[in-house]
Formats: C-alpha cells, structure tokens, sequence
C-alpha cells in the first residue's frame, strides 16, 4: 500500500514564493510509483489540498483532508517540508507533527529554532572554534547607536533579517549614511534583525544528510555572482554563476566537507541540510546553515546530487523511508 506523502510549503513571509517553486521541484522529484504525493499548502489564512486546482482544507486535529471525489478520509504517513522561514524553518510545524507523531524531512524542533536563528546560531558554532562573522543584534526594543555599530564593525556590513533568508530585506552597507535605512528595510521583514561584517572571498555551499549507517557529503557549489552580493537576483533570476564542484583545493575541499559534517551533528540536525561558507585568506568561515534548503531543479542541492552522480528521487526516498523505518 502506499504511502501518503505530503509536500508541506507556504509560509507566512515573503518567502512563501521560493517555497512554491522548492515544492514543485520535489513534487517533481518524488517517486508516484511508490508514494501517493499531495501538495499542501500552509498559510495564516488557510490549511489547504490542492487537488486539481480544488483547495481541501485540511483538518488540524489529526493533518488529514477529506477526498470527495473518492469520499474518504486522507491521512498523511510523511509531511516533506519545504516552507522557507516561519512556520517551516523555525521548529513550529516541527513541534506539530511531533505531537501527532508524523514523521517528517528535516530537523527537529530544537535544531530548526537555533539555525534559523542567525545571530544565536553563529555564536553558538563559534564556541567550538569555527569561524564565523562578527556581528550585532537588534530587535525592535533595542536601544541602538548608528555610530557605535559603525565603530564595532566597519564598513561594509550586511544588513538583514535575523530570522530571514533568500536574501529578502538584505542590503550591503557601505557607509554610515545607509546604515539606518538598511535597518528599516530588514525590520520590515522580521521583529529582529542582525548587522554582520562583509568578508570578502570566495563562496561556496556544502550539501549532506545522515541516516541511519550512512553519511552523505555532497560535492561544494561555487557561487560567483554579477552583483554586489549573492541577493534575490542573483540566487533566483540568474543573476550568479554557480559551479559544481568548486573550484577551490581538494584539501579546502575536504576541509570544508568535514566542517559541515561536523556542524551538521552539532545543531542536531536531520534530513538534507546545506552549509554555506566564505573562504578569505585561506580561512573557511561559516555564512548559515540551512535546514530546509531550496529544492528547485536549478537548486544547490539538485546540483550538487548530480554532480556526485546520485539521483535526487533515490536520495529523496532514502530519506522518507529512513525517517518511516523509525517511527
């Protein structure tokens, strides 16, 4: 009998528009031979099943929807999430289908509330000798001094989201004279923000997972981009080179391969995560880690499968049945 997969996306910021394009490259990825795989949207509004342009809702208590056109109850064995930012990222949907105890892809609630925590996130990685940016925080009770934060960092910082990604509200900042307006747009976004030093190097991604018996470390991307920094356009229109694998030494390879293995375990992570890093005078330093990486055909993670010459539907249903076998 197979298996009811759901495809969890949505979200409730401006991400939710990256969210729909990772859905559809897993719901393309998926095996339907094996799974039943429903596409489940998720917003402030609505739980919805979208079923030939029908939109179910789904029933909370239990994460199951009626199908009328068969009248039955539908319940989901396996929710794949793939919401960018709250409530995908963050541990909440995580510590909701904990409750049910329905398996899912990616981390556990403690480990999705600190990585999606930039600023807490990084210091925590620093305490075990990785390098990371420095950098300041700020939620919307902070009492903050443009010039101090000036002085501390220097120029250029990046401004962004603290509890953000896809590089939504995030400006390179230059001079002083653009610092506030920066701190404006990334507020706009989230109630917290976080202002890090610019390291200028090379940047590359690292791809892995772990199941039980197997660890998977994915060939380095690359990415060069025609910005000034790797922003919206850039990661989405195109507007970057993205080459796999890097073009970098194979002991900065390797060396940045063991670093991702090694934060991997120290968040306590689970399913596919993606590591980001910035090499600068021959020092890897640790960007972000991803937890629910982008999953579009043209993504890191596709890419970097490819290039280890795995397929993406294997590695996929690897992962599912790893996570069924243990529940």
């Amino acid at each position: 009998m197979k298996q009811n997969i759901a495809i969890v996306w949505g979200g409730y910021t401006s991400e939710i528009v990256i969210s729909e394009k990772s859905m559809a490259g897993i719901y393309s990825f998926l095996d339907k031979e094996k799974y039943n795989v429903y596409k489940v949207k998720i917003t402030k509004e609505s739980w919805t099943v979208n079923i030939d342009d029908n939109h179910i809702p789904v029933d909370k208590n239990d994460f199951s929807f009626i199908n009328s056109v068969e009248d039955r109850r539908v319940k989901f064995n396996f929710a794949y999430i793939t919401i960018h930012g709250t409530p995908g990222e963050d541990g909440r949907i995580q510590g909701y289908f904990d409750m049910l105890s329905i398996p899912y892809s990616s981390c556990g609630m403690t480990a999705s509330a600190l990585t999606m925590n930039k600023f807490i996130c990084n210091n925590y990685i620093k305490n075990f000798g990785i390098n990371v940016a420095d950098s300041l925080f700020l939620n919307k009770d902070s009492l903050y001094s443009i010039p101090d934060i000036a002085n501390k960092l220097g120029f250029p910082v990046f401004v962004k989201p603290n509890t953000g990604g896809s590089s939504f509200a995030t400006t390179k900042v230059k001079s002083i004279d653009q610092l506030q307006e920066a701190i404006d747009i990334a507020f706009r976004e989230t109630n917290d923000v976080i202002i890090e030093r610019f390291i200028s190097g090379t940047e590359v991604t690292c791809g892995c997972y772990k199941i039980k018996g197997k660890e998977v470390i994915f060939p380095l991307t690359e990415v060069v981009t025609k910005n000034d920094f790797f922003d919206f356009k850039a990661k989405y229109e195109g507007e970057s080179d993205e080459i796999t694998p890097a073009r970098i030494s194979d002991e900065m390879t390797n060396e940045i391969q063991r670093l991702a293995r090694y934060i991997y375990d120290l968040v306590g992570a689970k399913g596919i995560v993606r590591v980001d890093f910035i090499i600068s005078d021959g020092k890897p330093y640790m960007l972000e880690v991803n937890t629910t990486p982008g999953m579009t055909t043209t993504s890191f993670i596709p890419q970097q499968v490819a290039a280890a010459g795995l397929s993406i539907t294997d590695v996929l249903t690897e992962i599912i049945e790893n996570e069924l076998k243990a529940n």
